[in-house]
């Protein structure tokens, strides 16, 4: 079963120097990252930049589209327009059958700020003790939605890339 987390940093570039953590970890095979994408926002700026992690990607990764579904739910809907909202709120259902729902987005949008960054990262069979052992000492805040194996089926079946 893989786990969706979101790790929350309280500055723009917090996620962005996990990532050598999470990539250690993979590559003493204390975690597995299924894919992974960082968000990133400065103060003062009205959209966060965002990037997929595609080095720390493993076969079968969701890819693009699903991120950028995600971060679109999450950061730009209300900058969009009502009509594009409504289809908005159509997309953010069909997350719920994927294991994504209203609370998880509702949380992610309410800490994830200007001025502040976030590591998205799908994973299994982590080492738990290691894994938190090596991230001691970074400030974060760890926000977790934990899908089934159904879940994890449908959403990468969803989100598949040709």
């Amino acid at each position: 079963m893989a786990t969706l987390t979101v790790w929350k940093f309280d500055t723009p570039d917090g996620a962005e120097r996990a990532t050598e953590t999470l990539a250690s970890l993979q590559k003493q095979e204390l975690i597995k990252v299924h894919d992974a994408a960082v968000v990133s926002w400065a103060a003062g700026k009205k959209k966060p930049k965002t990037r997929q992690l595609s080095g720390l990607a493993g076969a079968g990764a969701l890819g693009g589209a699903f991120w950028g579904l995600l971060f679109g739910l999450l950061f730009f809907v209300p900058l969009l327009g009502m009509a594009v909202g409504a289809a908005m709120g159509a997309l953010t259902g069909s997350m719920t059958d994927v294991g994504i729902d209203d609370d998880f987005i509702s949380t992610v949008r309410q800490r994830v700020t200007p001025g502040t960054s976030a590591l998205f990262v799908m994973t299994s069979d982590a080492v738990q003790d290691r894994v938190q052992e090596a991230f001691e000492g970074q400030k974060m805040e760890l926000i977790a939605t934990n899908l089934t194996s159904e879940e994890e089926s449908r959403l990468r079946e969803v989100f598949a890339e040709d």
